[in-house]
Formats: structure tokens, C-alpha cells, sequence
């Protein structure tokens, strides 16, 4: 049994496709209607009726047909001149029937006498009824088009009843009621004070909220708050909308079904327009029924009278009046689907007149099913068309952001970063939270995996900011907001994803020290596109290039002479061009990592000014160049790690300024002696090569403080490297130490000792000495520990402090 309750959700979902019925769809619901009562109560007639045919026997038979005595008086008037001619006379036979008879004639005649037409009338109304509704509800049932509409209609209904909806036209409205008021406020104020025409009145806004938006029952944008639910179901319609889109616009299906119903109610139009007035004739009042029945009735000739006939008569012309209108409405849905151009939907109008230009224009069913809502209602398409667009989208996230990440929480995610700055960084977001402008002690912000970011005006409010991150963001920059980092930012690091252009606000920052630029740049990009961009980077120090160059590009040697600091990581691809180089006279750090170089390039020898030098992670296997940095009278910090450097030569003690060596990770066996003859050197790290031993002559360097030689194969210390008494860092992990000297104690500055993955088997109790050293400092085994006497072990535990 179907409940109440089935039947309530069937005639919802019935009701709800009324948004894509136009009037004439409505029109033929309502003929159809009409059409059935006809035919029911044709049927109804019909059937109640006993005898449809009253039928009566014909006593005189008269030119083939039966005699009245108006007959005979006609022809004895017309005979009476011939006399030949006999007068016809009334038959002397018996007249009276039985019940049974009568009834037996009339269904006699009813079967062979009455015509088809008025004997099926009712049957060929109700068929054609029939045949007309199955064909206006058919593309609402077919199953290639009923899961379409049904899954529009319910989008539809979302897209009309949302919040965000209301909230979207409300901004529209708003914005085209103030603007026209805050143009003629600026004026009253250009004509009073006399001010010239150029002052930009719309920059100017009313911070209160607009009566005349109240008065029309829309809220003001300021007043109206989106709540997270609200956001959420709207962002939700949102990926619906995109979903059906991508699937329905691509067909033409629905347009096609349509099309084919429209055309068969025509074709059926014109049939029945063309046969039933024809056979409409047939339905009359008295039917002249001769059969052969006179061996059961006496007669052979009977006069019937249809009772229906004049009734029926009057509904069939009412029903042929009901067809013509329902014709003439197909062929005008018909020619309205042939004149249009249903397969395109523009938003242009509304394009103009809202604040979403982007909304797209559709295409196939996706139109043509917006142009039968627009039979209905147009202002179902115009609130569906807020969910095409991108810039709503936008706005809607941008909503839920700040819902999401308010004040509080974003305070919570500030941090102290290695550079003791207070730093905000914002990981996977859908776009910038409108509160991290409240928040005025940031110095560091950093946007990572945030598709797209929209710096506002508001960040003028982040009074601290000096540097910004952006890591695999697309992040636009207001002109308000330009102008405020142009003048307070100091350091950007830019990282793409893909291949990428450097943004053109990045050249406005006329302030800039530090620009670090990591991704897929192309030489050409930097060479060609951008030759006037790097030239107004006038107070720029540092530039740190990560990508894949096979040249150095030539918008930095000669739009940035005035560089000191430059860093390429060429990510393993091999730099070939460097003779430019020699153009970048106040350079003093250059880096060029992972450039698979194979010899120190002689361009380098030119910088006179150069400071520091690191050739990291290259294919360098021999430095027999080292002797022209003798040239360089300023380079005190050399960088040689990571690469293939077998050996030393020992032209490096012409080397006399150098500091800082790191000859790290590389094949290094020998020591020459004329490296001690760097005495300036307090950095030297030998780590991860194949030392066996370490020359006694370290003595001389006695401004030595970083000391490292782990991961090699020493198997003794000389005791001069206990006379660099500036030693502050010592590392000598994973070697073959059997022993460590009681010298150590006299490394009085000693902060930091590394012992661990050696074959020692007790420590010296003149580590007492070392009163800097500290346990959380003293890299080594724990069992070691227990070797040294009770108070240098408690000395230790006690100092809890972090090197």
C-alpha cells in the first residue's frame, strides 16, 4: 500500500520541475486537463446510458427508405396526373414488438449501423490526451535526460535558497546604490573647498550601512555575516555546480529530446486536425438501420435516433478547439527552439551590472536548460550564475577563512625563527585570512602552498614587517599594498612550483636588500622580459638564484654591478658561461652550487673585493688554481666541500688572509705543511675525507677555534693541536683514536667536544681542565663517562646547559 507520505515526496518531486516549465508547458498541462475531462465524461455519458440507440420498425418503405404519410400524400399528388401508377398502402401487418425484440434491434443496429467515429469518440479522445501528456512529461522521464534535470533542479533550488546568494546581490546592489552618493558627496566637497577635479572620489566610502538597501529589504554587506555552516553548504554548492557543469556542457541530449517531443506533438496536431471534422459529420441524430431481421420481427427496415448525438457533437468541435489551441502553442515552442539560439547562455547583461565579470558564458543543454528557467522566472538564472562565477568563489573562501582562522588562533601560530624575528607561517590555506592583519607584531610572514594570495591595503597595518615568504603561492599585490612594501620591505624569497615569470610588483621594491628567487626561472625570461625590472632594484645587496641556468643571466652583471652578494644553486646542471662574472667588481660572497663545475673558474680571480667564496657540491677534483687567489688580497672565507678534491697543493699558504676553509666531504689523504702557514685560519674543517694523521705543525695555527676532522682514519693527535689554546670546537668522531692525550685539559676555551665512534676505553680525568665544556656538549659514549673521576662527572651533570 503507498502511504501519505510516498505520495507527498512523489508530488514534491513532481512540483519541484515547475522552474524548468514554460507557459506553454503550463498551457498544455492545463488543454491537457480539459482534454481529459472530455473524454471521461464522453465515456461517463456513454455508459450510463441503457439504450445509446432507440430504434423503431418502419411500416412503409418509400424510395428505399421508410414512409411517413406526409410521404404518400406527396407522391398520391405527384401520381394523381398518371393514373396508371399504383398508390402505395400501409402494410396490414402486426406492429407491436416485445421488449426483448427492441432491445435485440438496437444492439443490432448499434454494431453495424452507428459509425465507428461516434462509437469510439470518447476512447479516441482519451488516447490522444494520453498521447499529448506522455509526450510533455517524456524528457522529464527519459533516462538519458530525467537524472540531468533532476540533479539541475536540486543545484538550482540550492543555488536560489543560499544564503550567500542573497548575501552576493546584496554587495551588488550596495555597491551600485553607494557609488552614485559618494560621487555627489565628492563634488559638494571639490566645489566648497575648491579643490581640483584629479582627487579620486572613488576611493572615498560611507562606513554606515544604506537606508535605501534597508527600505528595499536587502541587508547592508556590513551587517550580513556568513555563518561557518552557511559557508560551508555554499562552498559545497559551489563544487556541484562545477561537477554538473563539466558533465552536461559538453552535450546536447536534453536540447535534442526536447526538440523531438515538440515535433511529434505537431505531426499529432495536424493528424487529428485533419480527420476529426471530417468524421465529425458522421455523428447524427437518426440513423436509417436496414437489416435483414424480418423472420424475428416481421419488419426489415427501422428508424433509430442516437441520444448522444448532439452532445457529443458539442464536445467533439469543443475538443477540436482545444487541439487548435494546443497546435498552435507546439508550433510556436517549436519555432521559438528553431529561432533562438538556445545552445548559448550569456551572462552579459548581468556581467555589466553585478560585481562578478567573470561570470562564464554556457553552452548545449547547460543553456538551453537556463533558457526555459528564464520561461519560469529569470532571476533563477541570476541567482544560479553567483555560483559560476570565480571571483564569488573567491569571496565565499575568503569567508570561511576568517570564520576559520580568527585572531587568537593565528596568534598562537607566531614564533620566534632562527633569526629571533617574530614570524607567521601559513601552510596549505585557501588564500590569506583577513585577521592576520591585526596582528601588527609580525616581522617575518610566510605563505607556503597557498594557491592564490591577495595582499590588500590592509597590509599597510603590519607595521613590523620586513620580510615575506611566498613558497609555491601565487600571491597579487594591490597598489595600496605596493606601495607599502615598497618602502618597508627589506628581504622576499620567492619559490615556484612550475615554470614560472617573476611577478612584476617584485621590481617596484625600490627598497629591497635580499631577493632569493627558487624555481624554474629561464635565462630567457630574466634577459629579455624583465631588462628594465632589476634596474630599479637600486639598494639591492643579495640575490640567490635556485634553478637551472646554463649561463649566468646577463640582466644581473649589468643591471646589478652595484651587487654584493651573489648565490647561484644551478641543481647539478653544468654553468657554462662565466666570463661575465668579471663585470660584478663589488661583489664580495659569491656562491655557485651544485654548477658541475669541473676547475675553479678564472673569472672569479677578478673580484678584488671578494670576500667569500663557496664552490659547493661541484665536480671539482683538482685546486691547482688556488695559487691565483693570492690576487685576491680580501678573501678570507674558501668553500670547497662537497666535491672530488683528492689533494692540497701547497701553493695554499700564499693564502694569508684566509680565515675559514671547509674542505669537507671530499677524497683529501694528505695534509701539506704549507697550510699551516694560513695562521689566520680559526675555521677549518677537514670532515668525511681519508686523513690518517694530523701534522704536528697545527701548532702554528694559533687563532684556530673550529677544529673538525670526524669520519676519517686518524689514529693519533699530535700534541701541537693542544697548543691552539683559542679552541673552542673540536670534532673528532668516527676515527681510530685509541687514546686521547691529558693535554686536552689544557684547552681552557674548549666548548664543544666530540669523541663518539672511536675505539677509546676511558677518558682523561684532565677534561676537569676544559671548565667551559659542558655535558650536553661532550659528544661521547656513555659508558666512557663512567671513567672519569666522581667530581669531574658530577661537574658535568650539573652543567645542564645547551652548547
Amino acid at each position: 500500500m503507498i502511504t501519505l507520505t510516498e505520495l507527498k515526496c512523489l508530488a514534491d518531486a513532481q512540483s519541484s520541475y515547475h522552474i524548468l516549465k514554460p507557459w506553454w508547458d503550463v498551457f498544455w498541462y492545463y488543454i491537457t486537463l480539459i482534454m481529459l475531462l472530455v473524454a471521461v465524461l464522453a465515456g461517463a455519458l456513454q455508459l450510463t446510458q441503457s439504450r445509446v440507440l432507440c430504434c423503431l420498425p418502419c411500416k412503409v418503405e418509400f424510395d428505399n427508405h421508410c414512409a411517413v404519410p406526409w410521404d404518400l400524400l406527396k407522391a398520391s399528388a405527384n401520381t394523381s396526373s398518371d393514373l396508371g401508377t399504383p398508390l402505395p398502402l400501409p402494410l396490414r401487418i402486426q406492429n407491436d414488438l416485445h421488449r426483448q425484440q427492441y432491445s435485440y434491434i438496437d444492439a443490432v443496429c448499434y454494431e453495424k449501423q452507428l459509425h465507428w467515429f461516434a462509437k469510439f469518440f470518447p476512447y479516441l479522445v482519451l488516447l490522444h490526451t494520453l498521447i499529448f501528456a506522455a509526450c510533455s512529461n517524456f524528457w522529464l522521464h527519459y533516462p538519458s535526460t530525467s537524472s540531468r534535470l533532476e540533479h539541475f533542479v536540486a543545484i538550482l533550488h540550492k543555488c536560489f535558497d543560499s544564503p550567500w546568494t542573497t548575501r552576493a546581490l546584496s554587495e551588488t546592489v550596495a555597491e551600485q546604490s553607494v557609488r552614485p552618493l559618494t560621487l555627489s558627496k565628492s563634488k559638494v566637497l571639490l566645489s566648497s573647498s575648491g579643490c581640483s577635479a584629479d582627487v579620486d572620489s572613488s576611493k572615498q566610502s560611507l562606513p554606515y550601512p544604506q537606508p535605501g538597501l534597508e527600505s528595499a529589504g536587502i541587508e547592508s554587506p556590513t551587517s550580513s555575516v556568513l555563518d561557518k555552516k552557511e559557508g560551508e553548504q555554499a562552498k559545497a554548492i559551489f563544487e556541484k555546480v562545477k561537477r554538473f557543469r563539466l558533465h552536461v556542457e559538453q552535450k546536447d541530449i536534453i536540447y535534442r529530446v526536447y526538440l523531438k517531443q515538440i515535433i511529434v506533438k505537431v505531426i499529432l496536431f495536424i493528424l487529428i486536425i485533419t480527420y476529426v471534422p471530417y468524421f465529425l459529420t458522421y455523428i447524427t441524430l437518426e440513423i436509417d438501420c436496414s437489416i435483414d431481421v424480418q423472420a424475428f420481427t416481421g419488419y426489415k427496415r427501422y428508424q433509430c435516433v442516437y441520444s448522444l448525438a448532439e452532445i457529443f457533437k458539442v464536445l467533439a468541435s469543443f475538443y477540436v478547439i482545444l487541439v487548435i489551441l494546443y497546435g498552435l502553442t507546439s508550433s510556436y515552442s517549436l519555432w521559438w527552439m528553431l529561432r533562438s539560439s538556445l545552445k548559448q547562455y550569456s551572462f552579459e547583461a548581468l556581467r555589466e551590472k553585478s560585481n562578478y565579470s567573470d561570470i562564464p558564458d554556457v553552452k548545449n543543454d547547460f543553456a538551453f536548460i537556463l533558457h526555459l528557467a528564464d520561461q519560469y522566472d529569470p532571476l533563477y538564472s541570476k541567482r544560479f550564475s553567483i555560483f559560476l562565477s570565480e571571483v564569488s568563489e573567491n569571496k565565499l573562501k575568503q569567508i570561511n577563512l576568517n570564520n576559520e582562522w580568527t585572531v587568537e588562533k593565528l596568534k598562537s601560530k607566531l614564533v620566534k625563527n632562527s633569526q629571533d624575528k617574530v614570524e607567521l607561517h601559513l601552510f596549505m590555506l585557501n588564500g590569506l585570512p583577513d585577521n592576520v592583519f591585526e596582528l601588527t607584531e609580525i616581522e617575518v610572514l610566510s605563505l607556503e602552498l597557498i594557491p592564490e594570495v591577495k595582499l590588500p591595503s590592509t597590509v599597510s597595518q603590519l607595521v613590523n614587517l620586513k620580510e615575506l615568504h611566498v613558497y609555491h603561492s601565487s600571491l597579487v599585490v594591490d597598489h595600496p599594498a605596493l606601495g607599502f612594501l615598497e618602502e618597508n620591505l627589506k628581504i622576499l624569497r620567492l619559490k615556484f612550483t612550475e615554470m614560472g615569470k617573476i611577478p612584476r610588483w617584485v621590481f617596484h621594491l625600490k627598497n629591497l636588500k635580499e631577493l632569493y628567487l627558487s624555481g624554474c626561472v629561464l635565462p630567457e625570461q630574466l634577459s629579455t622580459m624583465q631588462l628594465e625590472g632589476f634596474q630599479d632594484l637600486k639598494n639591492l645587496r643579495t640575490l640567490y638564484l635556485k634553478s637551472s641556468l646554463s649561463r649566468i643571466p646577463q640582466v644581473i652583471t649589468d643591471l646589478l654591478p652595484s651587487l654584493q652578494k651573489l648565490s647561484l644553486d644551478n641543481e647539478g646542471s653544468k654553468l657554462v658561461v662565466l666570463n661575465n662574472l668579471k663585470k660584478m667588481v663589488n661583489l664580495k660572497s659569491l656562491e655557485l652550487i651544485s654548477c658541475d663545475l669541473e676547475r675553479i673558474p678564472h673569472s672569479i680571480f677578478s673580484l678584488n673585493n671578494l670576500h667569500e667564496l663557496d664552490l659547493k657540491e661541484n665536480n671539482l677534483k683538482t685546486v691547482e688554481e688556488i695559487i691565483s687567489f693570492q690576487h685576491l688580497q680580501n678573501l678570507s672565507c674558501l668553500k670547497l666541500w662537497h666535491n672530488n678534491i683528492a689533494y692540497i697543493p701547497a701553493q695554499i699558504g700564499a693564502l694569508s688572509n684566509l680565515e675559514q676553509l671547509s674542505l669537507n666531504h671530499n677524497n683529501i689523504e694528505n695534509l701539506p705543511l704549507q697550510l699551516f702557514l694560513c695562521t689566520k685560519l680559526h675555521y677549518l674543517d677537514l670532515s668525511y675525507n681519508h686523513l690518517t694523521f694530523i701534522p704536528e705543525e697545527i701548532q702554528y695555527l694559533s687563532n684556530l677555534q673550529y677544529f673538525a676532522v670526524t669520519n676519517n682514519n686518524i689514529e693519533m693527535l699530535p700534541d701541537g693541536l693542544f697548543q691552539c689554546k683559542k679552541l673552542q670546537c673540536l670534532l673528532l668522531g668516527k676515527n681510530s683514536l685509541m687514546s686521547l692525550s691529558p693535554h686536552v685539559g689544557e684547552l681552557s676555551n674548549l666548548t664543544h667536544l666530540e669523541l663518539i665512534g672511536n675505539y677509546l676505553e676511558t677518558l682523561p680525568p684532565e677534561l676537569e681542565g676544559c671548565q667551559s665544556l659542558k655535558r650536553s656538549c661532550l659528544i661521547v659514549e656513555e659508558n666512557l663517562l663512567n671513567t672519569l673521576p666522581l667530581p669531574v662527572t658530577e661537574r658535568l651533570q650539573t652543567c645542564l646547559d645547551k652548547c
